[in-house]
C-alpha cells in the first residue's frame, strides 16, 4: 500500500471527495436550470439566442464529465484529480468573464450562469485543501 493509497482511504479525504461530488452535482443542477429557463423563454416567445442555447448545453454536458473525473480521482487517478483541480479553477473565471462581456447575453442569463460558478470555486478550494493535497502529493 502506497502513501497515496493509504491517504485515499482516510475519512477526511473521502469526506472531501464527497463534498466535491456534491459541488459538481450542484453545478450540473444549476446548468440544467439555466438550459430549462432558456427553453421556457424560447417557447414563450422571449429572447433565446444561439449563444445562450449552446453555452447552456455545453456547461450542462461538462458537468457529468467533471463528476466522472472526480470519481476517478477518488479512486486514485492523479491525472483525473489534476484535471478536476484545473477545470474548477479555469471554468468559474471563464463563466464570469464571458458574462461580463457587454451585450453578449441578457443580465438574467448572466446571473443564472454566474450562480454555477460558486460551486466550482468550492471545488477549486477543496482540491487545494490539506486532505486532498496529502492524498495527491505534487509530482516531480
Amino acid at each position: 500500500m502506497t502513501t497515496t493509497t493509504a491517504q485515499l482511504g482516510d475519512a477526511r479525504t473521502q469526506e472531501a471527495f464527497a463534498t466535491v461530488k456534491k459541488c459538481v452535482t450542484l453545478f450540473g443542477a444549476v446548468s440544467a436550470i439555466v438550459l430549462g429557463v432558456v427553453a421556457v423563454m424560447a417557447f414563450t416567445g422571449h429572447e433565446a439566442s444561439s449563444f445562450m442555447w449552446i453555452r447552456g448545453a455545453v456547461l450542462l454536458a461538462v458537468a457529468p464529465l467533471v463528476y466522472r473525473m472526480t470519481v476517478r480521482a477518488s479512486e486514485g487517478s492523479y491525472k483525473a484529480f489534476d484535471r478536476v483541480r484545473t477545470l474548477s479553477t479555469v471554468m468559474p473565471i471563464a463563466i464570469i468573464g464571458v458574462d461580463l462581456i457587454p451585450g453578449l447575453c441578457p443580465a438574467w442569463y448572466a446571473v443564472l450562469q454566474g450562480l454555477s460558478a460558486p460551486a466550482l470555486i468550492g471545488v477549486a478550494f477543496i482540491t487545494r485543501g490539506s486532505a486532498l493535497s496529502a492524498a495527491f502529493p505534487k509530482k516531480k
